[in-house]
């Protein structure tokens, strides 16, 4: 029989999931990953901020994250750097400010290892209820940006001529980057976040062959990684939130060796 701390484990993992497969995608179909750790690592500064403020650190999180983005579009209109270091630098300094500001905050008894790796296993209905509710609101918002989103990831100069507005929907995506963040740290912890959003979808990339079922497979590899890695983690004693990204790789890897079977099929039935 599984405990109830267990089964609420599994019922918010799998919603973390199924937001961050459709997601991942266009992360992975724009090549936006180091933009993700980015905005992942400036979750440490939002959660610092909130605890010395003294407000809601899933609000402190999405502001600072959703800050962060809006910083890296402004500073990419002024052409001041490439964007790959803007990204480092916003990544970098972020996170070390976050450190260093946690450090000062001596009264306070902060487990910063939850923060970093999350803690799963200490999920509670409040947080169950933030995960499906502010999970559907991002996929509704998701789903109305959807066709120029996807338009502007073919091309953005196509997009603005057919009048999608583009640039207005990679924003709006941004802002809901942020959402997702702020609710998955508890799930995963921030430097694991990225890995969700992105090895679901890259897996999923392999066997799906149009964009709306990559989301959903995508949604359905990260559900069954939090599956098997809360059951591994149950088995093996292991962290709870790095097994779900372990049960991740091993799906993706797994997928790399199916379809080299599949190749080496093709290629043997090709002999005389």
């Amino acid at each position: 029989m599984l405990d109830d701390f267990f089964i609420r484990a599994l019922v918010g993992g799998i919603g973390v999931a199924l937001v961050a497969g459709p997601l991942g995608c266009f992360i992975v179909w724009r090549r936006m990953a180091y933009f993700g750790d980015t905005m992942a690592h400036s979750a440490l500064l939002g959660v610092a901020l909130a605890l010395f403020l003294e407000v809601n650190v899933i609000l402190g999180v999405f502001a600072i994250a959703a800050a962060a983005a809006l910083a890296l579009v402004l500073l990419q209109r002024q052409a001041v750097l490439p964007t790959d270091a803007l990204l480092g630098i916003l990544s970098h300094s972020t996170l070390a400010l976050g450190l260093v500001l946690v450090s000062f905050m001596a009264w306070l008894r902060i487990d910063l290892l939850s923060y970093l790796f999350g803690d799963l296993l200490a999920v509670s209905i409040l947080d169950i209820a933030l995960i499906y509710g502010g999970g559907f609101a991002v996929l509704c918002l998701l789903a109305i940006i959807w066709r120029p989103l996807l338009a502007g990831t073919v091309s953005e100069e196509l997009a603005a001529a057919e009048a999608l507005n583009p640039e207005r929907a990679r924003l709006i995506f941004m802002i809901l980057m942020a959402a997702v963040i702020a609710i998955a740290m508890k799930i995963v912890g921030i430097l694991l976040i990225t890995s969700l959003l992105i090895i679901p979808a890259a897996t999923a990339r392999r066997f799906a062959g149009a964009p709306e079922s990559m989301a959903l497979t995508a949604a359905g590899l990260g559900a069954l990684a939090v599956i098997m890695g809360l059951f591994g983690s149950l088995h093996f004693d292991t962290p709870s939130g790095p097994s779900v990204v372990v049960a991740a790789l091993v799906i993706f890897l797994l997928s790399l060796l199916s379809q080299s079977f599949r190749w080496r099929g093709r290629e043997i039935e090709r002999l005389p």
